[in-house]
């Protein structure tokens, strides 16, 4: 599979906390660092995510901020 996502970052979820329309996955990238996102409860059932798979997050925006 090809994608234009520039911003991939792979990880293991380390938490999953389900609704009933949206589930927030919270996965960890390394070094202390963690990514929550907010997915569909449908993608979450179907994708069988379970803590401690291995994932990768696509990150793909507009409008991206940057801290120092």
């Amino acid at each position: 599979m090809q994608l234009s996502t520039r911003n991939q970052l792979k990880g293991k979820i380390t938490e999953i906390k389900k609704g009933p329309v949206s589930t927030e996955v919270t996965m960890d990238i390394g070094g202390q660092t963690m990514v929550v996102a907010s997915i569909t409860t449908g993608s979450a059932d179907t994708m069988e995510l379970k803590v401690d798979d291995t994932v990768t997050a696509l990150i793909k925006a507009s409008s991206v901020m940057i801290m120092k």
